[in-house]
C-alpha cells in the first residue's frame, strides 16, 4: 500500500453503505479521519526492518493443545437416542421447520 494511500468520504459513504448504517455527516468525517489514521499506522508497521526477522503465524511459541485423534467405537443408537424427547425408530424426531 503506497504511503499517500487515503480514504475518501465518498469510500466511507459506500462503506456504510454495503453495511447498510446511516451514519450523520459528523460521523462520515469522524469515521474518514479514523480510518485515514489507521492507514498512517500500518504505513509505520511497513517501514520497520523485517529482513531478519522469521516469518510466524503467532507472537507466542503455542504448541498444539488438542489430543490426537483415536479411533473409537460409536455409541450405539439406543445410547445415542437415550435422552432424545422424540425419535422415530434409529432417528432423532423434531418438528417440521418450512
Amino acid at each position: 500500500m503506497s504511503k499517500d494511500r487515503r480514504v475518501s468520504l465518498e469510500e466511507v459513504r459506500h462503506i456504510a453503505e454495503l453495511a447498510r448504517i446511516k451514519l450523520t455527516r459528523e460521523e462520515e468525517i469522524l469515521f474518514t479521519e479514523q480510518f485515514n489514521r489507521i492507514l498512517e499506522y500500518f504505513s509505520i508497521i511497513g517501514e520497520v526492518d523485517t529482513e531478519n526477522v522469521p516469518a510466524s503465524y503467532h507472537v507466542l511459541d503455542l504448541v498444539n493443545v488438542y489430543r490426537e485423534d483415536e479411533v473409537q467405537e460409536s455409541l450405539r443408537d439406543d445410547e445415542a437416542l437415550m435422552n432424545a424427547p422424540e425419535r422415530e425408530g434409529r432417528f432423532f424426531k423434531s418438528p417440521r421447520i418450512v
